[in-house]
């Protein structure tokens, strides 16, 4: 495919560098040519326009058109994927479902190396996953399922974008593609795929209460608890990740305590409600949502 876009690309050029030399040709000459053409009767210049401006083009167009059904035939034959991620865009954050359960969300992982089937979804509006490195822009249409096919060769980070204007906050719908070796990302599927761990202090459990009594057990997933909504982001490991709010600001303690006071203050338009929670109330519930990583082996 690499060489059919180069192949397009310097026709292209030959064509617009020969269109413009002979739009110029036509200006300077032209008025005097087709009058002395005109005088002999020799209409050369409508010849010249069928050559070149449908023959040729014709010829061009068909062979790239044939060469295409080759390389799609050449896609279509290429191996299957052995893995099938769903993802689903919402108004502004990125959800990842993997088939033995595991959920995360913005931050997408794959084994480097293999190619990957992507179910593209759309929870509101027309989204558009974009990762310039490793693939093309698809679009999330809602009702309507699209898919696609990713393939990281090397272990790495990929920086992907929301490419399709979708609101007020589409510039902050970021997501990345964590490309990790086979074995780490077997390890990694298998611990995002359990439930959350208990809290072990005092003050994680105190925070563990406040989540389930009050508006976050509506919009929000903790596996292994009560909570079960669907509305915002799965946060049974939201620990392990790098940024809140779809890259908007580093997870920290005091970004996660501001996000959670006044999430609008962050991301504007955001659709997280504030909360009306005391000083000690958010203290405890910033320390449970840091908690949850990967319960350590004992």
């Amino acid at each position: 495919m690499t060489g059919l876009w180069w192949s397009m690309l310097a026709v292209s050029i030959v064509v617009i560098v020969f269109v413009t030399v002979m739009g110029g040709w036509g200006i300077v000459k032209g008025r005097r040519r087709r009058e002395e053409d005109i005088e002999r009767n020799v209409p050369w210049g409508d010849r010249f326009i069928l050559i070149s401006g449908i023959g040729v083009t014709g010829a061009i167009l068909v062979a790239f058109f044939l060469v295409s059904l080759r390389a799609m035939s050449t896609l279509a034959r290429a191996r299957p994927s052995n893995l099938e991620i769903t993802i689903t865009g919402h108004d502004w954050w990125w959800e990842a479902r993997y088939p033995n359960g595991a959920v995360t969300a913005n931050e997408i992982h794959i084994p480097a190396g293999e190619r990957v089937h992507v179910d593209l979804r759309s929870a509101d509006v027309i989204h558009s996953l974009w990762v310039p490195e490793l693939a093309p822009k698809i679009d999330l249409i809602p009702g309507r399922a699209n898919e696609m096919w990713i393939q990281a060769d090397h272990p790495g980070q990929y920086r992907g974008q929301c490419a399709e204007y979708c609101g007020l906050q589409h510039a902050h719908m970021i997501f990345f593609v964590v490309a990790d070796t086979p074995a780490d990302f077997q390890t990694w599927m298998k611990d995002m795929a359990a439930p959350a761990p208990d809290p072990s202090t005092a003050l994680a459990v105190q925070g563990q209460q406040v989540f389930l009594s009050n508006t976050c057990i509506g919009c929000h997933a903790i596996r292994g608890t009560p909570a079960a909504g669907q509305l915002g982001p799965d946060l049974t490991h939201m620990a392990t990740r790098s940024t809140i709010g779809a890259g908007t600001v580093p997870l920290s303690p005091q970004t996660l305590e501001q996000w959670i006071l006044a999430p609008d203050q962050i991301k504007p338009g955001v659709t997280m409600p504030p909360t009306a929670l005391t000083g000690e109330q958010v203290r405890a519930l910033v320390a449970y949502l840091l908690t949850l990583g990967f319960e350590q082996p004992s």
